[in-house]
């Protein structure tokens, strides 16, 4: 129903609204800002270094030369509009579902999901198979927003984001892996990183429930088209898709709405774009405030089966299987030359271990001014010089700081950079 959820929205008028827009500190003193809370949240994660990567970070296929495959951030921008149609049909607040869809995936890792498994698996060999994730981009999501990404103040003085809970929250509740009907906010406030393990809390806000949905919605229906593209999908596999697109719905989505209206049309290709509309429309017209963001019997059945479809015949795909072997290489590589530069650190060397690969040391170097204790032996008061009014989140003298140094550092390459960084350690 039609603003449905306008009694529930994050406003002024809902009793959450206080903690929604708390920040820690001020970035701007700014006495001519005509925009909402939310609103500047968006524009500071829009205008993130972290945000500008996505359009060379992976979503499913690895560092494309098609330009019409999608990357993380058209993944990033289709959950933006997949969220911002929901929210303003269902009355909720646009403003806030949009700062959460730009910036949930901040914090995600080269090599899209293989490389989260890769960074996570580096840092649990200590520990073994079964220990707790260690790296999970939804945390690095909140991460990144909290101590990596600045902005200059209007002084030129770097300084973090410091975004609102109700955004900061989304970032790290937004895991859309999860099957879940019914989807409403928990009731109280919390320590965000007291959430050890992704797609166990729910959001705090119904914005947030949005946009963790549409995470869903966004990534089943672009992954299909993309694997067409690059023909992973063959004749066999696209009609067991199309078997189960009327199998699940009894209809061909675009061309009716339910099988009690008799309709069922077969032999019709499955057009992607028509799929996300239809999962958008079911969601927005069987959800309410009293039964939760959910979708109808038939629409929920299909997106189970449309899951284990693209596990079965796109993720788990040959040719994917061998990159995740070469990302595992590229990563691994990068991992294991940083660890063995941390003396090299900790005397403020960096230059001299790395100059067999200046690309590679001169981001790094930058990285530990930047968020370390590191002081380069031939400028020691660098961070001042380039205004760097950052936290020293990472301690080089321990070797687990330094190793979770190194792990955010390499999660925030890009596919390209990543490459090039190992061609750069490997060539001689």
């Amino acid at each position: 129903m039609k603003n449905a959820f306008s009694s529930v929205r994050t406003d002024e008028h809902n009793p959450i609204w206080q903690q929604s827009i708390q920040r820690e500190n001020s970035l701007y003193a700014r006495g001519n800002d005509i925009r909402s809370e939310f609103e500047r949240d968006y524009t500071r994660l829009l205008h993130s270094l972290a945000y500008r990567r996505l359009k060379h970070k992976t979503q499913v296929f690895f560092a494309p030369h098609n330009d019409h495959i999608c990357t993380r951030m058209e993944h990033v921008n289709h959950v933006a509009s997949v969220s911002t149609t929901i929210a303003k049909y269902l009355g909720l607040n646009v403003e806030l579902t949009q700062a959460i869809a730009i910036g949930h995936d901040i914090g995600h890792a080269p090599f899209g999901h293989a490389g989260e498994e890769i960074l996570n698996s580096l840092m649990q060999q200590k520990e073994g198979r079964n220990a707790p994730k260690k790296f999970w981009h939804e945390r690095n999501s909140l991460f990144f927003a909290d101590f990596i990404e600045t902005l200059p103040d209007p002084d030129g003085t770097e300084k973090c984001l410091n975004l609102t809970y109700a955004v900061r929250d989304g970032l790290i509740c937004h895991c859309g892996e999860i099957d879940q009907q019914g989807l409403t906010p928990r009731t109280q406030a919390m320590n965000l990183y007291d959430i050890k393990r992704p797609g166990t809390t729910n959001p705090f806000t119904w914005e947030g429930c949005v946009v963790k949905v549409s995470d869903k919605i966004a990534f089943l229906g672009r992954d299909i088209e993309d694997a067409r593209t690059y023909h992973i999908l063959d004749m066999a596999s696209y009609r067991q898709l199309r078997e189960i697109v009327e199998g699940t719905l009894g209809f061909t989505p675009g061309h009716g709405h339910s099988t009690a209206n008799g309709v069922h049309r077969s032999g019709r290709a499955v057009n992607t774009t028509v799929l996300i509309n239809d999962m958008i429309v079911d969601l927005c017209t069987q959800s309410l405030p009293e039964k939760g963001l959910c979708f109808s019997e038939a629409y929920f059945n299909f997106i189970t089966e449309l899951k284990k479809f693209s596990f079965a015949n796109i993720y788990n795909n040959w040719r994917l299987v061998e990159f995740q072997n070469y990302a595992r290489e590229v990563l691994g590589c990068i991992y294991r030359t940083l660890m063995q530069a941390q003396v090299y650190v900790q005397k403020g060397r960096m230059d001299q271990f790395l100059r067999y690969a200046p690309g590679l040391a001169r981001t790094f170097i930058d990285w530990l001014i930047k968020y370390t204790n590191y002081r380069p032996h031939d400028d020691p008061n660098r961070k001042q010089v380039l205004r760097y009014e950052t936290k020293e989140v990472f301690d080089i003298s321990s070797t687990e700081s330094y190793e979770k140094c190194v792990i955010e550092y390499i999660s925030g390459m890009t596919d390209q950079y990543a490459i090039s960084a190992f061609e750069e350690i490997i060539s001689f």
